[in-house]
Protein backbone atom coordinates (compact mmCIF):
# COMPACT_ATOMS: atom_id res chain seq x y z
CA UNK A 1 0.00 0.00 0.00
CA UNK A 2 2.72 2.22 1.22
CA UNK A 3 4.50 1.59 -2.55
CA UNK A 4 1.17 2.13 -3.93
CA UNK A 5 0.80 5.96 -2.76
CA UNK A 6 4.97 6.52 -3.49
CA UNK A 7 3.43 5.98 -6.60
CA UNK A 8 0.67 7.52 -7.03
CA UNK A 9 2.42 10.73 -5.29
CA UNK A 10 5.28 10.96 -7.67
CA UNK A 11 2.50 10.84 -10.48
CA UNK A 12 0.82 13.89 -9.07
CA UNK A 13 3.91 15.63 -8.91
CA UNK A 14 4.59 15.00 -12.12
CA UNK A 15 1.28 15.90 -13.65
CA UNK A 16 1.70 19.35 -11.56
CA UNK A 17 5.28 19.86 -12.95
CA UNK A 18 3.71 19.56 -16.61
CA UNK A 19 0.85 21.54 -15.71
CA UNK A 20 3.16 24.28 -14.33
CA UNK A 21 5.66 24.17 -16.99
CA UNK A 22 3.06 24.41 -19.70
CA UNK A 23 1.61 27.29 -18.00
CA UNK A 24 4.74 28.91 -17.66
CA UNK A 25 5.23 28.50 -21.20
CA UNK A 26 2.20 29.53 -22.34
CA UNK A 27 2.66 32.73 -20.42
CA UNK A 28 5.83 33.29 -21.52
CA UNK A 29 6.45 32.38 -24.46
CA UNK A 30 3.47 32.95 -26.31
CA UNK A 31 1.78 34.59 -28.22
CA UNK A 32 4.53 33.50 -31.30
CA UNK A 33 3.84 35.31 -34.24
CA UNK A 34 7.06 37.20 -34.84
CA UNK A 35 8.39 40.32 -34.61
CA UNK A 36 6.59 43.14 -36.55
CA UNK A 37 7.34 43.99 -39.59
CA UNK A 38 10.34 46.70 -40.86
CA UNK A 39 7.66 49.38 -42.77
CA UNK A 40 6.96 52.18 -43.03
CA UNK A 41 3.69 53.52 -44.88
CA UNK A 42 3.87 56.10 -46.87
CA UNK A 43 0.66 58.15 -46.89
CA UNK A 44 -0.86 59.29 -50.23
CA UNK A 45 -3.94 60.90 -51.09
CA UNK A 46 -5.19 57.50 -53.18
CA UNK A 47 -4.43 55.43 -49.39
CA UNK A 48 -5.99 57.44 -47.09
CA UNK A 49 -8.73 57.70 -49.46
CA UNK A 50 -8.83 53.60 -49.75
CA UNK A 51 -8.47 53.34 -45.99
CA UNK A 52 -11.58 55.88 -45.11
CA UNK A 53 -13.59 53.31 -47.03
CA UNK A 54 -12.30 50.79 -45.53
CA UNK A 55 -12.64 51.70 -42.25
CA UNK A 56 -15.77 53.13 -42.43
CA UNK A 57 -17.78 51.07 -44.77
CA UNK A 58 -16.12 47.67 -44.68
CA UNK A 59 -14.03 46.57 -41.94
CA UNK A 60 -15.69 49.12 -40.18
CA UNK A 61 -13.03 50.12 -37.86
CA UNK A 62 -15.01 53.26 -36.49
CA UNK A 63 -18.14 50.81 -35.27
CA UNK A 64 -16.52 49.82 -31.99
CA UNK A 65 -13.28 52.57 -31.69
CA UNK A 66 -15.83 55.34 -31.59
CA UNK A 67 -18.94 56.06 -29.44
CA UNK A 68 -22.43 55.17 -30.84
CA UNK A 69 -25.60 56.87 -30.31
CA UNK A 70 -28.20 54.53 -29.28
CA UNK A 71 -30.85 56.88 -29.01
CA UNK A 72 -31.37 56.60 -32.55
CA UNK A 73 -31.84 53.63 -34.82
CA UNK A 74 -28.64 51.53 -35.34
CA UNK A 75 -26.58 53.64 -33.53
CA UNK A 76 -25.10 55.94 -35.34
CA UNK A 77 -21.68 57.49 -34.70
CA UNK A 78 -21.90 60.21 -32.29
CA UNK A 79 -20.00 63.43 -33.88
CA UNK A 80 -16.32 63.76 -32.68
CA UNK A 81 -15.83 60.31 -31.13
CA UNK A 82 -14.34 59.22 -34.27
CA UNK A 83 -11.53 56.78 -33.34
CA UNK A 84 -11.25 57.62 -29.70
CA UNK A 85 -12.12 53.64 -28.37
CA UNK A 86 -13.60 52.86 -25.23
CA UNK A 87 -16.29 50.76 -25.99
CA UNK A 88 -16.92 48.22 -23.13
CA UNK A 89 -17.19 43.88 -24.33
CA UNK A 90 -17.38 41.77 -21.33
CA UNK A 91 -19.43 39.35 -19.47
CA UNK A 92 -22.77 40.87 -20.79
CA UNK A 93 -21.72 39.72 -24.15
CA UNK A 94 -20.56 36.21 -23.29
CA UNK A 95 -17.49 37.46 -23.67
CA UNK A 96 -14.70 35.67 -20.94
CA UNK A 97 -13.68 38.96 -19.65
CA UNK A 98 -13.92 42.46 -19.75
CA UNK A 99 -12.64 43.87 -23.41
CA UNK A 100 -11.88 47.66 -24.25
CA UNK A 101 -11.81 48.88 -28.01
CA UNK A 102 -8.71 50.84 -27.86
CA UNK A 103 -8.09 54.34 -29.07
CA UNK A 104 -6.90 54.63 -32.80
CA UNK A 105 -6.30 58.22 -33.20
CA UNK A 106 -3.18 59.23 -33.09
CA UNK A 107 -3.65 60.42 -29.12
CA UNK A 108 -3.23 57.14 -29.07
CA UNK A 109 -1.49 55.18 -31.90
CA UNK A 110 1.59 57.55 -31.98
CA UNK A 111 4.07 55.54 -29.89
CA UNK A 112 3.50 52.59 -32.24
CA UNK A 113 5.51 52.36 -35.36
CA UNK A 114 3.35 51.80 -39.19
CA UNK A 115 5.09 48.09 -38.36
CA UNK A 116 3.50 47.38 -35.49
CA UNK A 117 -0.07 48.52 -36.47
CA UNK A 118 0.58 46.06 -38.91
CA UNK A 119 0.86 43.06 -36.98
CA UNK A 120 -1.85 44.07 -34.35
CA UNK A 121 -4.19 44.45 -36.72
CA UNK A 122 -3.38 41.24 -38.58
CA UNK A 123 -2.29 39.26 -35.61
CA UNK A 124 -3.74 40.51 -32.71
CA UNK A 125 -0.43 41.02 -30.89
CA UNK A 126 0.61 44.55 -29.75
CA UNK A 127 3.25 46.68 -29.17
CA UNK A 128 4.21 45.20 -25.98
CA UNK A 129 3.78 41.76 -27.58
CA UNK A 130 0.79 40.52 -25.66
CA UNK A 131 -2.35 38.80 -27.12
CA UNK A 132 -5.40 40.49 -27.90
CA UNK A 133 -8.86 38.83 -27.49
CA UNK A 134 -10.25 39.31 -30.87
CA UNK A 135 -13.08 40.89 -30.17
CA UNK A 136 -11.67 43.16 -32.78
CA UNK A 137 -11.34 40.24 -35.55
CA UNK A 138 -7.58 39.97 -36.20
CA UNK A 139 -8.13 36.80 -37.62
CA UNK A 140 -10.08 38.27 -40.63
CA UNK A 141 -8.20 41.58 -41.44
CA UNK A 142 -4.75 38.95 -41.30
CA UNK A 143 -6.37 37.29 -44.21
CA UNK A 144 -6.74 40.32 -46.24
CA UNK A 145 -4.54 42.26 -48.49
CA UNK A 146 -1.43 44.10 -47.03
CA UNK A 147 -1.56 46.83 -49.20
CA UNK A 148 -5.78 47.24 -47.51
CA UNK A 149 -4.21 47.06 -44.41
CA UNK A 150 -1.50 49.97 -45.26
CA UNK A 151 -4.08 51.76 -46.32
CA UNK A 152 -5.95 51.36 -42.99
CA UNK A 153 -3.11 52.47 -41.29
CA UNK A 154 -2.29 55.25 -43.37
CA UNK A 155 -5.93 57.07 -43.05
CA UNK A 156 -6.17 56.36 -38.96
CA UNK A 157 -2.85 58.34 -38.98
CA UNK A 158 -4.85 61.01 -40.72
CA UNK A 159 -7.76 61.04 -37.58
CA UNK A 160 -7.86 64.09 -35.25
CA UNK A 161 -6.11 62.70 -32.22
CA UNK A 162 -8.71 62.49 -29.08
CA UNK A 163 -7.18 62.53 -25.97
CA UNK A 164 -8.98 59.40 -24.28
CA UNK A 165 -7.63 56.68 -21.81
CA UNK A 166 -8.99 53.52 -22.00
CA UNK A 167 -8.86 50.73 -19.16
CA UNK A 168 -7.10 48.07 -19.69
CA UNK A 169 -8.26 45.00 -20.87
CA UNK A 170 -8.60 42.02 -18.18
CA UNK A 171 -9.00 38.30 -18.93
CA UNK A 172 -11.13 35.97 -16.36
CA UNK A 173 -9.86 32.52 -15.70
CA UNK A 174 -8.70 30.27 -18.09
CA UNK A 175 -8.92 32.90 -20.53
CA UNK A 176 -5.81 34.87 -19.37
CA UNK A 177 -4.09 31.69 -20.26
CA UNK A 178 -5.65 30.91 -23.25
CA UNK A 179 -5.86 34.32 -25.07
CA UNK A 180 -1.89 33.48 -25.31
CA UNK A 181 -2.36 30.88 -27.86
CA UNK A 182 -5.24 32.72 -30.02
CA UNK A 183 -3.24 34.71 -32.04
CA UNK A 184 -1.52 33.18 -35.30
CA UNK A 185 0.56 34.66 -38.15
CA UNK A 186 -1.02 36.38 -40.99
CA UNK A 187 -1.99 34.42 -43.80
CA UNK A 188 -2.03 37.42 -46.50
CA UNK A 189 -3.85 37.25 -49.89
CA UNK A 190 -4.47 39.07 -52.81
CA UNK A 191 -7.81 40.93 -53.41
CA UNK A 192 -9.36 39.42 -56.13
CA UNK A 193 -10.49 41.04 -59.12
CA UNK A 194 -13.50 42.62 -58.95
CA UNK A 195 -14.72 40.49 -61.90
CA UNK A 196 -14.24 38.01 -60.63
CA UNK A 197 -17.53 37.86 -58.82
CA UNK A 198 -17.31 35.30 -56.19
CA UNK A 199 -13.85 35.39 -55.00
CA UNK A 200 -14.00 38.94 -54.59
CA UNK A 201 -17.17 38.64 -52.80
CA UNK A 202 -15.76 36.30 -50.57
CA UNK A 203 -12.59 38.70 -49.91
CA UNK A 204 -15.24 41.41 -49.21
CA UNK A 205 -17.45 39.04 -46.77
CA UNK A 206 -14.06 38.03 -44.71
CA UNK A 207 -12.98 42.03 -44.64
CA UNK A 208 -16.86 42.74 -43.01
CA UNK A 209 -16.33 40.06 -40.73
CA UNK A 210 -19.67 38.97 -41.52
CA UNK A 211 -19.57 35.70 -40.02
CA UNK A 212 -18.34 36.79 -36.65
CA UNK A 213 -21.45 38.78 -35.97
CA UNK A 214 -23.98 36.03 -37.73
CA UNK A 215 -22.89 33.30 -36.06
CA UNK A 216 -23.92 31.73 -32.94
CA UNK A 217 -21.06 31.88 -30.03
CA UNK A 218 -19.98 30.76 -26.82
CA UNK A 219 -18.00 32.68 -24.28
CA UNK A 220 -17.21 35.32 -27.43
CA UNK A 221 -15.67 32.25 -29.76
CA UNK A 222 -18.40 31.67 -32.83
CA UNK A 223 -19.23 28.12 -33.95
CA UNK A 224 -18.30 27.57 -37.15
CA UNK A 225 -20.50 24.60 -37.75
CA UNK A 226 -23.44 27.01 -37.33
CA UNK A 227 -21.18 29.71 -39.89
CA UNK A 228 -23.52 32.48 -41.06
CA UNK A 229 -26.79 30.91 -39.97
CA UNK A 230 -27.41 34.07 -37.54
CA UNK A 231 -28.76 33.57 -33.92
CA UNK A 232 -26.14 35.65 -32.21
CA UNK A 233 -27.23 37.75 -29.03
CA UNK A 234 -26.72 40.87 -28.77
CA UNK A 235 -28.37 42.36 -25.16
CA UNK A 236 -28.73 46.19 -24.82
CA UNK A 237 -28.28 47.77 -21.51
CA UNK A 238 -32.33 47.71 -20.60
CA UNK A 239 -31.90 44.24 -21.05
CA UNK A 240 -33.42 43.54 -24.95
CA UNK A 241 -31.91 40.99 -26.28
CA UNK A 242 -31.44 41.71 -30.61
CA UNK A 243 -30.37 38.29 -32.91
CA UNK A 244 -28.36 38.48 -36.42
CA UNK A 245 -30.42 37.31 -39.33
CA UNK A 246 -29.69 34.17 -40.93
CA UNK A 247 -27.11 34.90 -43.73
CA UNK A 248 -27.27 31.68 -45.64
CA UNK A 249 -29.50 31.01 -48.99
CA UNK A 250 -32.01 29.13 -47.06
CA UNK A 251 -35.25 29.86 -48.72
CA UNK A 252 -37.73 30.18 -45.03
CA UNK A 253 -35.23 31.46 -42.55
CA UNK A 254 -32.42 32.92 -44.77
CA UNK A 255 -32.15 35.02 -47.98
CA UNK A 256 -32.80 32.34 -50.55
CA UNK A 257 -35.97 34.82 -51.30
CA UNK A 258 -33.51 37.87 -51.69
CA UNK A 259 -32.92 39.12 -54.88
CA UNK A 260 -29.89 41.03 -55.91
CA UNK A 261 -31.64 43.87 -55.80
CA UNK A 262 -33.32 43.81 -52.91
CA UNK A 263 -30.33 43.20 -50.81
CA UNK A 264 -28.04 45.74 -52.19
CA UNK A 265 -31.08 48.65 -51.60
CA UNK A 266 -31.56 47.48 -48.33
CA UNK A 267 -27.92 48.57 -47.44
CA UNK A 268 -28.17 51.92 -49.57
CA UNK A 269 -31.23 52.67 -48.04
CA UNK A 270 -29.40 53.66 -44.94
CA UNK A 271 -26.41 55.69 -47.24
CA UNK A 272 -29.89 57.89 -48.92
CA UNK A 273 -28.96 61.50 -48.40
CA UNK A 274 -32.70 61.82 -47.43
CA UNK A 275 -32.73 58.64 -44.60
CA UNK A 276 -32.43 60.27 -40.88
CA UNK A 277 -32.19 58.01 -38.05
CA UNK A 278 -35.25 57.50 -36.21
CA UNK A 279 -35.25 58.05 -32.43
CA UNK A 280 -35.26 54.93 -30.39
CA UNK A 281 -36.74 54.85 -26.83
CA UNK A 282 -35.78 52.78 -24.32
CA UNK A 283 -37.32 49.61 -24.48
CA UNK A 284 -38.05 49.52 -28.21
CA UNK A 285 -37.04 47.17 -31.29
CA UNK A 286 -33.20 48.95 -32.17
CA UNK A 287 -30.49 47.07 -34.42
CA UNK A 288 -26.78 46.98 -33.81
CA UNK A 289 -25.92 46.62 -37.59
CA UNK A 290 -23.99 49.53 -38.64
CA UNK A 291 -26.10 49.87 -41.38
CA UNK A 292 -25.80 53.56 -42.33
CA UNK A 293 -21.87 52.68 -42.33
CA UNK A 294 -22.24 49.05 -44.64
CA UNK A 295 -25.05 51.43 -46.64
CA UNK A 296 -22.17 53.22 -47.81
CA UNK A 297 -20.35 50.41 -49.66
CA UNK A 298 -20.05 50.59 -53.28
CA UNK A 299 -22.97 48.74 -55.33
CA UNK A 300 -20.86 46.36 -56.50
CA UNK A 301 -19.13 45.43 -53.35
CA UNK A 302 -22.25 45.26 -52.01
CA UNK A 303 -23.73 42.90 -54.93
CA UNK A 304 -20.27 40.71 -54.81
CA UNK A 305 -21.24 40.19 -50.98
CA UNK A 306 -24.74 38.76 -52.35
CA UNK A 307 -23.38 36.69 -54.94
CA UNK A 308 -21.29 35.09 -52.18
CA UNK A 309 -23.83 34.53 -49.32
CA UNK A 310 -25.92 32.84 -51.81
CA UNK A 311 -23.18 30.51 -53.00
CA UNK A 312 -23.19 28.95 -49.58
CA UNK A 313 -25.12 25.97 -48.16
CA UNK A 314 -28.13 27.36 -46.79
CA UNK A 315 -29.29 26.50 -43.34
CA UNK A 316 -32.77 26.25 -41.68
CA UNK A 317 -32.56 28.76 -38.50
CA UNK A 318 -35.53 30.26 -37.73
CA UNK A 319 -34.39 33.26 -35.61
CA UNK A 320 -36.36 35.57 -33.30
CA UNK A 321 -34.97 38.53 -34.18
CA UNK A 322 -35.65 41.05 -31.02
CA UNK A 323 -36.91 40.30 -27.21
CA UNK A 324 -37.88 43.17 -25.20
CA UNK A 325 -36.85 43.53 -21.78
CA UNK A 326 -40.21 43.25 -20.54
CA UNK A 327 -40.76 39.85 -22.36
CA UNK A 328 -37.40 38.51 -21.21
CA UNK A 329 -39.19 38.55 -17.22
CA UNK A 330 -42.26 36.98 -17.95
Amino acid sequence: MKKFLKILGYLLLVIIVGVAGLLIYVKTALPNVGPAPDLKVERTPERIERGRYLANSVTVCMDCHSTRDWTKFTGPLTPGTLGKGGELFDQKFTFPGAYYSRNITPAGISRYTDGELFRVITTGVDKEGKAMFPVMPYTYYGRMDPEDIKCIIAYIRTLDPIENKVPTPVSDFPMNFIINTIPRKAEPQTRPDPSNTLAYGAYMVNASGCRECHTKAEKGQILMDLAFSGGREFPFPDGSIIRSANLTPDIETGLGNWTEEIFVNKFKAYADSGYTPLTVDRGQFNSIMPWTMYGRMTRQDLAAIYAYLHSLSPMKNEVVKYTAANMMKK
